[in-house]
């Protein structure tokens, strides 16, 4: 489906049912250098059972056009006006590492609008270190590398996962070449990551936050520290935390772990 948002075409996956605006909403924002595909699995679960789903491509991704956020505070502005756009007055917020922050300062910023908050692979600050800021501006394709290092704790999900013995590495790098190249214009890597590090108003924004809060945590998680959310987590007036067995990219390591968490927390 694609909506007008601040007068550019944004496209939204919908899980693979008609959108309408009368369901409850749960709104899915991707992280760096990936799109709505990361969502699969749980998209098509909460279509298909009651809700209304929007997993945008952020602007200047893949099948959006726009100007690539430059800032947190600018994606989740976004977000607010997709739900201008899509005629939907309150929704859920479901975020994946910079998704999670562009969600919690859209929480912040119109906390009427927000009826939960589930941040997953969170941090506070969520600081990148030089280096990899560094390549991804002038190496990007030896930051892909970098990043899936550090996003991975398996080679392939367990036998028990959705699509068991998929080579996880093969898979990410696949998709982030593939979001890299949608925008010639914009590097989209280090513009996302130059956001991430840039954010300071975590702890800020989570105190303005009135819905309940999930995180979901990777133990493995190497590219955001289980510890790292802990600001936001002492700073929550209605939280839960999961910790899954997994890294950073914790929607293809566990997940039906994210899927359950989320359709325990999310409800009708």
């Amino acid at each position: 489906m694609y909506l007008d948002v601040n007068g550019h075409k944004t496209y939204c996956y919908t899980g693979g049912k008609p959108f309408d605006a009368a369901k409850p909403t749960v709104v899915f924002v991707h992280g760096v250098l990936n799109d709505h595909s990361i969502w699969i699995l749980q998209t098509r679960y909460f279509a298909h059972h009651g809700f209304n789903v929007l997993a945008p491509d952020l602007p200047g991704h893949c099948k959006s056009e726009g100007e690539p956020p430059q800032s947190v505070e600018e994606a989740a502005g976004f977000i607010i006006a997709l739900l201008d756009a899509a005629g939907v007055k309150t929704a859920a917020l479901v975020g994946h590492s910079f998704g999670s922050l562009t969600a919690l300062h859209a929480a912040s910023i119109a906390p009427q609008r927000v009826t939960h908050l589930a941040l997953l692979g969170t941090a506070a600050p969520m600081k990148v270190s030089p280096a990899l800021l560094d390549n991804a501006l002038n190496q990007p394709m030896k930051a892909i590398d970098m990043v899936n290092t550090f996003s991975h704790s398996m080679l392939a999900p367990p036998p028990s996962s959705v699509g068991p013995g998929t080579w996880l590495y093969g898979g990410s790098k696949a998709l982030m070449k593939r979001v890299l190249a949608s925008n010639t214009k914009i590097n989209l890597f280090h513009r996302g990551f130059k956001a991430c590090d840039d954010y300071t108003g975590g702890e800020a924004a989570i105190e303005k936050v009135s819905c309940p809060v999930l995180f979901i945590l990777g133990r493995n998680d190497s590219m955001t520290l289980p510890k790292m959310a802990a600001p936001l987590q002492a700073k929550a007036k209605n939280a839960r935390t999961v910790m899954l067995q997994a890294g950073h990219q914790m929607m293809t390591e566990a997940p039906e772990g994210v899927l359950f968490a989320l359709k325990d927390f999310i409800k009708p």
